[in-house]
């Protein structure tokens, strides 16, 4: 009698152990890394999966250009491919993006040539103020023609891939109390820039100070008068507010939030050539997008800012040649590199042919 209890416990305890290895046999669904937009989430059953980071809000137009980039690249892939967008950015500070793709950590970023700078000083060239036409599409040309793929090749310096020029537009002045018209005025005014030697040395030669102030701190800094002013484009100033902590707004035509779209070198070149030209391929779908989004925006964004009832004003002609004669030295001065003088001739060059 013993004997047969001990027998029917054990099977009851075999089978409850079955029960509990094989009764849930389905995993719970995979969940996307912390961070990644929408449907980023895990990759699926893909071969291959791509870090792309930035630091633009969603309603921004690079995000609009992102997520075209992600679309076409898994669509086109057949799903072997995922992209994992991170904007606003969830990986770091605009630095720390840059820092993250060429140690490999990231394999994709779209920053502004500023920031990219530090590491390879021949992308200043983007900075320099007053050199571009003040036509959107004109710029355009020049970045997307044989000159601009010089320019982006120069990445190849700091371990990265250059796969394009972004569009973020052309940057305005904006400030607190003091209305700017002449370099002159900018004596005693202290603007916030990115962490940029040439933008640094482009307020020293109009009279002014600069200082570096990281992105995520830039409305807190205006506001509490760590810094005077600023400088970015129309759809920076509006997504961030800055118009209601500044009290001027003046379109100026110094210079372009140019972003790159750049992968780190080595990942990119071990992937295979059909991978390479799908990347390639989707940077072009994602630079129209992000393009196509700006035109759409810029006057809405515009207008709404006007409406806020700050000072907005536009440079007349007369304004913009007194600052580009301050500016011209910087030119030479900060690219002054004699394969940079060859480089920088050449854009000239270009910048001539289209405008003509």
């Amino acid at each position: 009698m013993k004997k047969s209890w001990v027998l029917l416990i054990g099977a009851l305890l075999l089978s409850l152990m079955l029960a509990a290895c094989g009764g849930n046999s389905e995993e719970p669904a995979a969940e996307g890394s912390d961070g990644a937009e929408g449907d980023n989430a895990g990759g699926g059953d893909a071969e291959l999966t791509i870090t792309f980071s930035h630091n633009q809000p969603v309603e921004s137009p690079e995000h609009v250009g992102a997520e075209a980039f992600k679309k076409y690249v898994e669509e086109n892939s057949d799903g072997k491919v995922a992209v994992e967008v991170y904007p606003a950015s969830q990986l770091g500070s605009l630095r720390e993006q840059v820092e993250g793709t060429q140690m490999g950590e990231i394999d994709i970023t779209m920053q502004p040539t500023a920031v990219v700078s530090p590491f390879v000083d021949d992308i200043k060239v983007v900075d320099l103020p007053y050199l571009w036409p003040v036509e959107t599409e004109k710029m355009y040309e020049v970045l997307d023609s044989e000159v601009g793929d010089e320019i982006l090749a120069t990445l190849n310096q700091g371990g990265f891939k250059g796969l394009g020029f972004w569009p973020g537009g052309y940057k305005l002045f904006t400030t607190k109390d003091k209305e700017i018209h002449a370099p002159e005025d900018f004596k005693g005014v202290t603007m916030r820039t990115m962490e940029s030697p040439t933008l640094i040395a482009q307020y020293e030669a109009w009279g002014g100070n600069a200082v570096p102030v990281p992105y995520a701190e830039v409305y807190n800094s205006l506001q509490q008068g760590v810094v005077d002013g600023q400088e970015n484009p129309l759809q920076t100033v509006f997504l961030n507010n800055y118009h209601e902590v500044q009290n001027n707004i003046i379109e100026s035509h110094h210079g372009t939030m140019t972003y790159v779209l750049m992968a780190n070198q080595g990942w990119f070149d071990g992937l295979s050539e059909e991978q390479q030209k799908l990347i390639q391929e989707a940077e072009v779908e994602g630079v129209n997008a992000a393009r196509e989004s700006l035109a759409e925006t810029e006057d809405d964004y515009r207008q709404q800012i006007i409406d806020s009832g700050v000072n907005y004003y536009e440079f007349t002609d007369e304004e913009i040649e007194a600052f580009k004669e301050v500016s011209l030295p910087i030119h030479e001065s900060e690219y002054d590199k004699p394969e940079q003088q060859e480089l920088l001739q050449k854009i000239y060059d270009k910048i001539d042919e289209v405008t003509q």
